[in-house]
């Protein structure tokens, strides 16, 4: 086996094929997306079924079959994904699994790409499913793979919950060779085990107690991935639960015989031990105890009672909830310990937002009381006694990074239908409902084209809502295409069915844009790389009763207001396809990319319309100014980007003086 750099992700998904996994479903989120897509890269050599699931609800119960049958099952998605997953979720927790199944949910401290910041180590306590949290991409190779075991052993859904910056990390470590999945299983009829009454139910809510609340949290302090390690100088010591008492704590160093006391210790799980472990080398501290968590539910309770009982005053660092912290809170309280905990709860680390390795140093300052305020060593007596330095760590005067907001990019037909609509409804008492995707980004400035942006398909249910409680008011939804398909149908059925007056705009271009370029059933391609008959999103408005149903290209500017002018004055619901390919792929699909528009400086009066109202990066204000004799007589004028021009042409049309060509 050759050593390579692997990504988080990508050491996830040759986990899950090390394991044998016969099926994988998701559904596409980052920090989520690549999993699946490193796992098709090898169907062909292990014969592993690979899809992109319509949404992740159909992901969970996809594979809920397959391992009802005995068939080890992978299901991905992001931290919001779970919430579409959680009907199925959380009923399979009661009534389980026969082949191991592990679902994959990538939380997003940040948030960076997502709604919320929640926590799916709370979510494992809630629906009662074993966690697992790595730390690094190799943490999360062989965690995925005891998963699995884990999951047949209980026969239990697992859940693996790596954070952005394990995904999305680099690691060297050997490839593994990859062999055959295992023989698919075979499903036995067995309606008392499979088929979920309450009795039954009642049954397994005892059993999962059980295994919950007392097998798993001995079997868990036992465990590799649970442990106190001692930072000492490039060392890391793991010890056991074993430590001695309060008033005999001591730490050896491998560099001498001398010791010293550990009034303040850590505890830390995820990318947050990484970051702390980095800090105390920074910082030059040593002989330090930390209790590192990689299985945060059920809770490794006997390790953790003995590692409280071992030390006076415990700092926990974690992101995103307080799991950790309320764990040792709540053993401390059951055992009768007294000791101080602190972490987010008090204030001491931050409550929401990323941790780095930088500020954990900053909090490391403030609760290591250091009379000297240095960062050094002393030897006493053969005693080591260890202060810290601020000043050495000091940040201050750093200027910060420039900020670069997101925008769609040049080219891209969002921007067209965003304008279309704008001008079309000038003047006019108007909502207009946003949605998950490149699209949110219709919300900046100039274009100003999203109201509201809850969650995926909440656009089109949204502008019911607003409609119903103000019939004068012109409702819009935007939605993409392949968020149509996830969870936009249902939606629209709801607002036929129960007479709303709105105009659904659909973004079509062609893909799921946002998080990779991913299939839908809408492009006529599947994970396993087939091609099967594209599902038409005008065939499915019409069917559900939405009248009428407008296809338009988003960069023919006047059709495009004509057909948003007709379908707003139209009673009912209405459906306006804004289609065009996404930039990014448009020449993949046979799109010929026409020429760079430039600006002709003898017609150009610097007004800056094209800029001010559709806030294209390939646009900019030149360093020339107008010389002529009319309007805009010196005035610097606009110039365009031809290395990000991709000649759309909607900038043309928008010019009052045609100097764009």
């Amino acid at each position: 086996m050759a050593k390579q750099m692997i990504m988080g992700n990508q050491a996830i998904a040759l986990g899950a094929l090390k394991a044998g996994v016969n099926l994988v479903a998701g559904y596409p989120g980052t920090p989520s997306s690549e999993i699946i897509e490193f796992i098709s890269k090898y169907k062909s050599k292990t014969g592993t079924y690979v899809e992109w699931s319509v949404n992740e609800k159909a992901a969970a119960e996809v594979a809920a079959g397959a391992s009802y049958a005995g068939s080890r099952t992978l299901i991905t998605m992001k931290q919001v994904g779970l919430n579409v997953a959680s009907d199925p979720v959380m009923c399979l927790s009661y009534v389980g699994v026969k082949g191991g199944m592990v679902i994959v949910s990538a939380d997003d401290p940040g948030p960076i790409s997502s709604q919320t910041e929640q926590d799916t180590r709370n979510f494992a306590q809630y629906s009662k499913l074993p966690c697992f949290d790595p730390s690094t991409p190799l943490e999360a190779y062989e965690m995925i793979q005891e998963a699995f075991e884990l999951s047949e052993k209980y026969n239990t859904p697992v859940i693996l919950r790596p954070t952005t910056r394990v995904d999305h990390a680099y690691e060297s470590m050997d490839f593994p060779e990859l062999s055959e999945c295992r023989k698919p299983g075979e499903f036995e009829k067995d309606s008392k085990r499979w088929v979920i009454f309450p009795r039954s139910s009642y049954n397994n809510h005892k059993r999962i107690f059980e295994r919950n609340e007392k097998v798993l949290p001995a079997e868990f302090s036992k465990s590799k991935w649970n442990s106190v390690v001692e930072y000492s100088r490039s060392e890391c010591i793991e010890t056991t639960a074993k430590t001695q008492p309060k008033s005999q704590v001591v730490s050896i160093s491998p560099s001498d015989n001398s010791t010293t006391v550990s009034p303040v210790v850590f505890a830390a799980g995820g990318i947050s031990y990484c970051y702390l472990m980095e800090a105390l080398s920074l910082l030059g501290l040593k002989d330090i105890p930390v209790l590192k968590i990689g299985t945060p539910y059920p809770f490794p309770k006997p390790l953790a009672e003995e590692f409280l009982k071992s030390h006076e005053q415990i700092v926990v660092f974690e992101e995103l909830d307080p799991v950790i912290e309320e764990n040792l809170i709540k053993i401390a309280g059951l055992a009768r310990v007294n000791c101080q905990i602190r972490g987010k709860l008090d204030g001491t680390v931050p409550e929401a937002g990323e941790l780095s390795v930088e500020i954990i140093k900053g909090i490391i300052n403030t609760v290591v009381e250091c009379p000297q305020g240095g960062c050094i060593e002393t030897t006493t007596n053969g005693e080591t006694v260890v202060s810290i330095r601020p000043s050495d760590y000091s940040t201050t005067g750093t200027p910060d990074l420039p900020v670069r907001p997101p925008v769609l990019c040049a080219g891209c037909p969002h921007r067209g239908a965003f304008y279309a609509v704008k001008q079309a409804m000038k003047g006019k008492k108007t909502v207009y409902c946003g949605d998950i995707g490149c699209y949110t980004l219709g919300n900046a400035m100039p274009l100003d084209m999203t109201d509201t942006c809850l969650c995926m398909g909440a656009d089109i249910t949204m502008a019911q809502g607003f409609y119903h409680n103000e019939p004068d008011r012109y409702c819009f939804s935007f939605i993409g295409d392949s968020t149509f398909f996830a969870s936009g149908i249902t939606g629209v059925v709801n607002a036929v069915y129960n007479q709303a007056k709105q105009t659904i705009c659909i973004l079509d271009n062609s893909t799921t844009a946002m998080t990779g370029h991913q299939p839908h059933p809408g492009t006529g391609v599947t994970m396993m790389g087939e091609i099967v008959e594209k599902i038409s999103i005008e065939k499915i408005l019409n069917a559900i009763g939405v009248k009428p149903v407008i296809t338009v290209n988003p960069f023919d500017q006047k059709a495009a207001v004509d057909a948003v002018k007709a379908a707003s004055e139209t009673p009912g619901v209405s459906a306006i396809i804004f289609k065009a390919p996404c930039i990014a792929i448009a020449q993949k699909v046979g799109w010929e990319k026409p020429h760079a528009l430039t600006v002709d400086n003898t017609k150009c009066i610097g007004c800056r319309k094209c800029i001010n109202e559709l806030g294209c990066p390939a646009l900019s204000v030149s360093n020339v100014v107008s010389t002529g004799s009319t309007t805009g007589k010196g005035m610097r004028l606009v110039e365009i980007d031809k290395s990000l021009c991709t000649g759309c042409g909607l900038c043309s049309q928008v010019c009052p003086v045609q100097a764009i060509e």
